[in-house]
């Protein structure tokens, strides 16, 4: 299945759902008055795309081919990074206006791309300037269930970048497992921030969102951005780069072999895959 403007959803992040990428990020301070229920909950959900709204958030941002850079990055004003992430296709299901439950029903590649902003008032302040500043992989995979021994817990998520033809690791090759809150534990804490977090620091009120987007039967939710590696970390995208963003089942591909076919450009039918050009306007 692909995801298209035409597909009335609202576009949401998970904000800290893996240990150390705020802190990678230079984003840990934005958070240091959120209350959490743990020390590894996620922090907040934040809005990338919502239809109807009347300012940036209402640009659909998505593209499956190319990422074009804000202006100031370009200057070298500002300095943008690929965040990978896994991406959930999600059925929302309200009462009146509460959402009391989210199903899962596809998955796959996402660039959460991001501008490092420390002075951003809100997370979506460096989240969507415009089209094609986010990424999702054209090919999402079915999704039976989201729950342990789900399709999903075979899955890794790996990160390249490509420049002047070398293939540098970006993102820590790592487990979809290996996110701090994950099936149950995740959607019951989505649930909770969909119905009561609040217009407090640098989070936003997504109740209020959801209204705006007309309480909209979908939602496209991407679960958190992995570690950088210390070329990722250090590294901000350019013109002619080509961010690489793979989600694959770690049975059956090794890193080697996942390097191959970026190299290749061939990819097995299992894999969800995400190439970007870096460009600008």
């Amino acid at each position: 299945m692909q995801v298209t403007a035409q597909s009335k959803f609202i576009g949401l992040g998970v904000a800290g759902n893996f240990a150390g990428h705020l802190e990678q990020a230079g984003e840990a301070a934005d958070f240091v008055a959120v209350q959490v229920q743990d020390k590894v909950a996620p922090k907040a959900l934040f809005p990338f795309y919502v239809p109807g709204h009347t300012g940036q958030l209402g640009v659909f941002p998505l593209s499956e081919q190319a990422i074009f850079l804000p202006e100031a990055a370009v200057t070298g004003d500002e300095k943008v990074q690929i965040e990978p992430e896994v991406a959930l296709w999600c059925e929302l299901e309200y009462a009146q206006e509460q959402v009391v439950a989210i199903h899962p029903r596809a998955f796959g590649a996402y660039n959460d791309c991001s501008i490092r902003r420390p002075n951003a008032n809100k997370i979506s302040e460096k989240k969507n300037w415009g089209p094609e500043s986010k990424g999702l992989a054209a090919q999402l995979l079915p999704l039976g269930g989201f729950a342990a021994g789900c399709e999903l817990d075979d899955y890794r998520i790996a990160c390249y970048l490509e420049r002047d033809g070398e293939l540098h690791g970006y993102g820590v090759d790592s487990a979809a497992l290996d996110y701090s809150y994950f099936h149950g534990q995740l959607l019951d804490w989505a649930i909770d921030k969909f119905n009561h977090q609040q217009d407090e620091g640098p989070a936003e009120h997504i109740q209020g969102l959801l209204a705006q987007a007309g309480h909209p039967s979908y939602a496209l939710i991407s679960i958190g951005a992995t570690r950088y590696t210390a070329f990722g970390e250090s590294h901000f995208l350019q013109p002619g780069d080509t961010s690489c963003v793979l989600i694959y089942p770690g049975s059956r591909y090794s890193e080697r072999d996942i390097r191959e076919a970026i190299r290749t450009r061939q990819f097995g039918p299992d894999m969800s895959v995400l190439l970007q050009a870096v460009k600008t306007r």
